[in-house]
């Protein structure tokens, strides 16, 4: 049995002064790193739970229209919030997408922006060849069964996906996750915050050691009224996406109009959500016609790179593109 000790501060500073010790991890829901710490991927030396910590659970409207979701306020209350319904639906939409109603009652939003991959591998150290859980040990999904894992992105070293379906919403929205450290602030992009594998898979972020994510801001835009969040999963309950497709749209004319202004980001397929930076000019200034749909598809596939198990994922990818900015521009969330 591994041994670890447990803290409950109360308030952000003294959590970081307790996080500065080597092997101290924050805990809030537990939802991912219960499981972990239980399998032996995860063992550290101490747990520091923020459920106590004030002031991170706030959901709060701050100057120049932006909106601020506290790291600790679940997946539940956040979805249901009423600014995140009106102005921001295709977060509401993305994280009613995942898990199930009991897991959003218990996770918070800075454990979602942080779960590790859901990659088999790495969840059962029966499996030695893990350079996410073992760095140099390699990659046992390259060649075994690999059905759920990258087509985008990826490198020899490791082939897993992001399973957030949150992050790929907070990408299409342009987030920014507020950070704090014994140093100080800083804001980053979540574009930026998660990362490809290259040669360090074991990172999955840019977060570094110490550092605590507060919040995450929502910059204004005009995209609420035609936004769509497809998940296409094995089963419809408590499933993991084999391909999601976060669009958002915002349109001259209603929908059959022009499009003024696009965020296209892909699900399931990469280590992180995968914008598709194309879907702008090829998009904007034009109707969407079919045909145009599937220009964008086919910008999003290129340098797809399947394996044994998953080359289904590049022509589901392409459909679900289509059918994702189709319905999108079909909604009236506002």
């Amino acid at each position: 049995m591994h041994n670890f000790s447990y803290a409950r501060p109360r308030d952000v500073d003294a959590a970081l002064r307790l996080a500065a010790h080597p092997g101290s991890q924050f805990i809030a829901g537990g939802t991912n790193l219960i499981d972990l710490m239980k399998g032996g991927v995860e063992l550290p030396a101490r747990l520091i739970d923020l459920t106590r910590v004030g002031g991170l659970a706030q959901i709060q409207e701050l100057p120049e229209g932006r909106l601020r979701i506290g790291a600790l306020a679940t997946n539940a209350d956040t979805a249901d919030h009423a600014a995140v319904r009106a102005r921001y639906p295709l977060l509401s939409q993305a994280i009613l997408a995942g898990a199930s109603p009991q897991l959003r009652n218990m996770a918070t939003n800075g454990g979602n922006l942080l779960q590790r991959t859901r990659c088999p591998f790495f969840y059962d150290t029966a499996f030695h060849e893990c350079n996410k859980r073992d760095p140099g040990s390699g990659c046992a999904a390259l060649g075994g069964f690999n059905r759920n894992h990258a087509i985008l992105g990826a490198s020899g070293e490791c082939i897993a996906v992001n399973p957030s379906d949150m992050s790929v919403a907070l990408t299409a929205l342009d987030a920014i996750v507020q950070i704090r450290s014994l140093r100080g602030t800083r804001q980053v992009p979540i574009s930026e915050f998660q990362r490809l594998p290259g040669q360090t898979p074991q990172h999955d972020t840019t977060l570094a050691a110490g550092e605590m994510i507060t919040a995450v801001d929502l910059p204004p835009n005009a995209l609420a009224s035609h936004s769509y969040y497809l998940k296409i999963r094995d089963r419809a309950s408590y499933a993991f996406a084999l391909v999601s497709v976060a669009a958002a749209l915002e349109l001259e004319g209603g929908a059959q109009g022009t499009v003024k202004n696009v965020r296209l980001v892909i699900g399931g397929v990469a280590h992180k959500p995968w914008p598709v930076r194309e879907a702008h000019s090829l998009l904007v200034g034009r109707r969407l016609e079919t045909a145009l749909l599937t220009q964008v598809a086919d910008a999003a596939a290129r340098g797809a790179k399947p394996y044994r198990d998953n080359a289904f994922k590049v022509p589901l990818m392409k459909r679900a593109i289509v059918r994702a900015l189709t319905e999108a521009a079909a909604q009236r969330n506002t």
